[in-house]
């Protein structure tokens, strides 16, 4: 997957940079109340933006229409594992 940055990332790198981000910047302020758990968060790898819906969709969405080309890496508030990597794909030329 490739980023605004025009660099390529595998689902590894997304779930690491997602976990790391999320871990260092982001779980303080999305977790501190309770509020947000179990809720979804969408995480781009890149600019460590980030959006917090009730659902994957929503996270997704709401952080797009911010950043167009983030790499997304999706998880749950206050749950371990990651729910779901994606990522923007440029559609490559036709072949004539």
């Amino acid at each position: 997957m490739q980023g605004m940055s025009g660099r390529s990332y595998d689902t590894d790198e997304i779930a690491r940079r997602g976990k790391d981000l999320y871990e260092q910047r982001i779980r303080e302020e999305v977790e501190a109340d309770g509020a947000n758990d179990g809720r979804f968060v969408a995480v781009d790898v890149e600019s460590g933006d980030y959006e917090v819906a009730d659902n994957a969709l929503g996270a997704g969405a709401g952080l797009r229409r911010r950043r167009p080309d983030a790499v997304i890496y999706l998880m749950r508030a206050g749950r371990p594992a990651a729910f779901r990597l994606g990522g923007r794909f440029r559609a490559k030329p036709a072949r004539t």
